[in-house]
């Protein structure tokens, strides 16, 4: 499965702002989670993003790499605002297309997957006329996660460990819609990841930290979309139950982590 994956605005544009907030910080965190757990997780998944720093692209550069790339999937990750008392989840595909299209089929089941796991009112699948629904040459969604000018919606998308589930919630949808098989395999191990960081230096704070908690830690250089991270390894189990058991320690001490398959 190709995966185009869109977080929204960037550069000088911001997106919606609020209570601190701007939405292309946000999104952008959001969607490089989604990136790292279907990299991380699944076989014959490869991930394509518009943007992995704060850059601008236009909405027409977006679609046109999609649709060179021939993308199985256009999924594009923003966050709402209207009048500082509106609340909640919703998503998008586009206006013209029926409720039986394979488009609606899939985006019936990310919006599943993702309310279990947001925490947000659900208000509910809709149609609209945006450029990136209208223009992708494949099946395309557009989710709205939360209002940012809501004082408790921004609340969350402050916090890591929601941002995380928010990823879960949209990963979980694609494995079950495109019927992604999770890495197996001899010698399969279950990595406990604390971090992926652009700086060498913000990835070495990290792992400074974990082992001021006496969590033993340290920092791998991967190659993701062509970019050097470094990723902040803070564990290694044969056992996906050991490794879920070794997550939640490191997730006590307010680090948001997750798991990945090799």
């Amino acid at each position: 499965m190709k995966l185009y994956l869109d977080p929204g605005h960037g550069g000088t544009d911001t997106g919606a702002t609020g209570n601190g907030l701007q939405e292309k910080d946000v999104v952008l965190d959001i969607a490089l989670r989604i990136r790292d757990l279907l990299l991380g997780n699944y076989d014959n998944v490869t991930v394509r993003m518009s943007r992995t720093e704060d850059t601008a692209k236009s909405l027409a550069q977006r679609t046109n790499e999609a649709n060179a790339w021939d993308a199985d999937y256009f999924l594009s990750i923003h966050c709402n605002a209207f009048n500082s008392s509106s609340d909640g989840y919703e998503d998008f595909i586009h206006s013209t297309l029926s409720d039986n299209s394979q488009t609606a089929r899939y985006r019936d089941i990310l919006h599943a997957e993702i309310i279990k796991l947001n925490g947000l009112r659900n208000r509910g699948k809709k149609k609209a006329n945006f450029h990136v629904l209208r223009e992708s040459s494949m099946p395309a969604m557009l989710t709205e996660n939360g209002f940012i000018d809501h004082s408790g919606n921004a609340a969350l998308m402050k916090q890591d460990a929601w941002k995380q589930r928010v990823a879960e919630g949209h990963v979980n949808g694609l494995a079950q819609a495109f019927s992604l098989q999770e890495k197996n395999g001899t010698g399969q191990l279950y990595k406990v990841i604390a971090g992926s960081f652009k700086s060498k230096e913000n990835a070495g704070k990290r792992v400074s930290f974990l082992s001021s908690k006496s969590i033993q830690a340290f920092v791998e250089q991967v190659t993701i979309s062509d970019e050097n991270w470094y990723r902040v390894q803070a564990g290694a189990f044969k056992s996906r139950k050991n490794a879920e058991n070794h997550l939640q320690v490191v997730r006590n001490t307010g680090i948001d982590a997750f798991i990945i398959v090799q």
